[in-house]
């Protein structure tokens, strides 16, 4: 992607028009920005929050306009971050044009987004997203009657086959407001006219405003203080306690039950649902995988299927092609003669193609070692989330989260672990509560390989027995669910209701996984290889100096006699902090090396598996939960893994 920003003075000099798209999860919004954008996309973290949001830019017919691509939300009343900054971006600036994108499936939950629009009385569309799919069940809705109720324009796409995205861009142009209007009751209609007499005029209307008010949403007061003097915020708030006592049900409750009646009737009105026309062993598959028995043995069976992809196939045949043939037989002999001959400094040629050497370890390491096991996890692991089986895994795994005080949304977050732990720290922010966000980061740090990680530890463990396997993955399963136990106890707070959106199981598209393959390769690049050269420059700096030596040396009686490790898997642990994937493919070598015994390798990926997140996860932990806790995570951490390393070391030996 290619990043261009737009200033103020940009978008004011060639009047740009915002248009927002707004919808519930997982729903292909973004997927529908994307084609809108095309590679001209933005992204940045919305003010004062931590949440990402991307804007575009497109130009129809002469006129420029600005695609924001908002959160999803299930309610315009906050209840999470995403929820309020979508809520701040309608406030903040009245957008020209708002584009609700729904799925087709479940139509009653756009509509009830739809109405909160129409009281807010902003221009919108209707974008019937995954409209194939409704197909399939069965589903069929009436586009020119939901279009007369609504009285906005409904349009109906596919967004992976582009269908429908033409008809949208036409419609971007001609903004329309929604005709139709709710009534909340009598008592209510009545509250909602004297608080909206005090409120000011603002990007959305005030009887939107007072709704919100009646509604209880507390995140609403910074803009009132702002906006309204004292007396008049006192005034609002005693109208709501008023309203609040003349009502038996919350306010909140009402108001929504209101909208979800009239969601309801139109979708009574509109759609037909008949016998499903095809997609049975879609649908098979999708309730069995969810299954208590039968769906834990299919999870076996895909992460079976996963480790032969990346673990065998990437691991092993990819990478000894790359490290053997391209880089042994060719690139490798070929630069370190002509640096040889070259350059008359020794020292320079060190630096180049030495031991630690920018192309022998740097290079070597990101592209012939790591790249294939990245780029084969990328893959596999965009399957999974393009057949919608994550959030299956999600359900499955509830009730275990349950026991160390998180619930099955959790290990969304964890799942994304495996990708990349700076990723998966920031989406912490899908789980409800601070106690949950605090014990899943401090999990993600201390037991989740990131990909690169997992890979090059599933290309060691390729030539060893089954027995390896176990031990590694029995170790790290205990301490995940042993300190994340501790953790539900220690920290306070309680633990949030599960509720998941589950979408159907479907086919995924090898374009989309591949374009989104080829992004992810782009940002491991960006990121990974510099921090690769940073790494190799510092092991060289330390080499030459001599002080890499004498750390090691001084690491040895916790290396050597307690974890029962070469001296030369110090330098392997402190290289595993700039990058995880560094120290893994560092053991990797020493293990191909033949360097390593059976139980050092168990011992070595056990420990480093556990030990401290990578520089930029570390950097993460404390933009998202502060200095403090970051700091009180790794001394943890470190602690964690270098006695579960020597314990199981000290087994091993009792054991034989």
């Amino acid at each position: 992607m290619q990043n261009v920003k737009v200033s103020k003075e940009e978008k004011k000099k060639h009047k740009y028009s915002k248009i927002v798209l707004v919808g519930n999860p997982n729903v292909g919004k973004s997927v529908i920005f994307g084609l809108l954008t095309g590679k001209y996309v933005t992204v940045s973290n919305y003010p004062g929050t931590t949440v990402e949001v991307s804007n575009g830019n497109l130009s129809l017919d002469g006129k420029r306009l600005l695609i924001i691509d908002s959160p999803g939300v299930n309610s315009f009343v906050p209840m999470s971050e995403d929820e309020r900054v979508t809520r701040d971006i309608l406030l903040a600036d009245r957008p020209e044009n708002i584009v609700l994108v729904a799925d087709s499936k479940n139509l009653k939950r756009a509509l009830m987004l739809l109405l909160q629009l129409a009281d807010m009385d902003l221009p919108c569309i209707l974008t019937l997203n995954m409209e194939d799919e409704a197909a399939a069940r069965g589903i069929e809705i009436d586009y020119k009657k939901l279009e007369q109720i609504l009285g906005v324009k409904v349009i109906g796409t596919v967004a992976p086959q582009r269908k429908g995205i033409q008809k949208l861009k036409e419609a971007l142009l001609f903004p329309t407001k929604p005709k139709i209007s709710m009534h909340y009751g009598e008592k209510i209609e009545y509250y909602l006219s004297r608080i909206s007499a005090l409120l000011p005029d603002a990007s959305i209307s005030k009887r939107s405003l007072a709704l919100m008010v009646l509604s209880g949403d507390d995140s609403m007061r910074g803009w009132f203080v702002a906006n309204l003097e004292a007396d008049k915020i006192k005034e609002i708030e005693d109208i709501r306690d008023e309203a609040q006592a003349k009502h038996k049900e919350q306010l909140a409750t009402l108001i929504s039950k209101e909208r979800i009646g009239m969601s309801e009737k139109i979708v009574r009105d509109v759609m037909k649902k008949s016998q499903a026309q095809s997609g049975f062993a879609a649908r098979w598959l999708g309730k069995w995988s969810m299954h208590p028995l039968w769906g834990f043995l299919f999870l076996l069976f895909a992460l079976f299927c996963f480790y032969e992809f990346v673990g065998k196939f990437g691991a092993g045949t990819l990478v000894n092609f790359f490290e053997q043939v391209i880089f042994g037989k060719y690139l490798s002999p070929g630069i370190e003669k002509v640096v040889r001959s070259v350059i008359p400094f020794t020292l320079l040629q060190d630096f180049l193609v030495g031991q630690y050497g920018m192309f022998t370890m740097a290079i070597t390491y990101a592209v012939a070692i790591i790249l294939p096991i990245t780029a084969t996890f990328f893959i596999a692991f965009g399957f999974l989330e393009d057949s919608g089986y994550l959030p299956r895994i999600a359900v499955l795994a509830n009730s275990a989260l349950s026991k160390i005080g998180l619930n099955g949304k959790a290990v969304l977050p964890m799942v994304l672990g495996l990708g990349c732990g700076t990723m998966a720290t920031m989406t912490t922010r899908i789980l409800e509560t601070k106690r949950e966000r605090i014990i899943a980061t401090f999990l993600i740090a201390l037991a989740i390989p990131c990909s690169a990680q997992l890979g090059v530890i599933m290309g060691m463990l390729g030539p060893y027995p089954l027995k390896v396997t176990v031990w590694w993955l029995g170790a790290v399963i205990s301490v995940l669910m042993l300190t994340g136990y501790i953790a539900s106890r220690v920290i306070p707070g309680e633990k949030a209701d599960f509720f998941l959106e589950i979408p159907p199981i479907r086919l995924p598209r090898m374009g989309n996984i591949l374009m989104k393959t080829v992004g992810r390769i782009e940002w491991y690049l960006k990121e990974a290889v510099p921090l690769f050269i940073l790494g190799t420059f510092v092991l060289f700096v330390l080499d030459k100096s001599n002080i890499l030596r004498w750390l090691e040396n001084a690491a040895s009686p916790v290396v050597v006699n307690f974890l029962g490790l070469p001296e030369k898997t110090a330098s392997v642990l402190i290289l595993g902090f700039l990058r995880r994937d560094y120290g893994a493919a560092g053991l990797f070598q020493l293990s191909k090396q033949g360097l390593l015994s059976t139980n050092q390798v168990i011992v070595s990926i056990i420990t480093l598996t556990l030990f401290v997140p990578c520089l930029a996860s570390f950097f993460m932990i404390i933009k998202e939960r502060g200095t403090k806790s970051a700091l009180l995570m790794f001394s943890l951490i470190t602690t964690f893994a270098l006695l579960i390393g020597g314990g199981v070391n000290l087994i091993l030996k009792l054991v034989g």
